[in-house]
């Protein structure tokens, strides 16, 4: 029962990490899911209040900078609301009209679509891309630390 345990935190854990750069996964949820199942199958001992707030605080943290980070970015670049929706649909669709590259692609020809939908000059509207690709690898970096924080807290924790 351990082992299996083990097995399925490690992919939660997996499938949380690769979420931090696809979108469509569950990210920061799949890593607090990997705790009840640690809970569950092994013990909810080594779990006391403190780990939980911190834990959840974390995972609140990471929900709100998810969607403030490329918004933010978009906006110091010059970009309006329709670039932040735009990037949005871009990074969604993106690594799946062209698996890798569309991570990057995605949010960029997002932000510039809906910049040019509403009007803005070609100029600004690229402006508005490169803000929401900034804004999309910021928001990466802190996605990543973040998790690694909650996978290493976790193991700080029960060890």
């Amino acid at each position: 029962m351990v082992i299996a345990a083990w097995i399925i935190i490690v992919v939660l854990f997996l499938v949380g990490i690769a979420g931090a750069v696809y979108p469509v996964l569950p990210g920061a949820l799949a890593i607090y899911a990997a705790f009840f199942v640690y809970g569950f199958m092994i013990g909810f001992e080594p779990f006391g209040v403190w780990f939980w707030l911190i834990q959840t605080t974390i995972v609140a943290i990471l929900i709100v900078a998810d969607y403030a980070v490329s918004a933010v970015g978009a906006k110091k670049f010059g970009g309006t609301r329709a670039s932040v929706i735009g990037s949005t649909i871009g990074i969604l669709i993106g690594p799946f009209v062209i698996p890798v590259a569309g991570l990057l692609i995605g949010p960029f020809l997002g932000a510039v679509v809906g910049e040019l939908i509403v009007g803005t000059e070609f100029r600004q509207a690229v402006r508005a891309g490169i803000g929401a690709l900034v804004g999309f690898f910021s928001g990466l970096v802190v996605k990543l630390v973040l998790q690694l924080l909650m996978i290493v807290l976790f193991i700080i924790w029960i060890v």
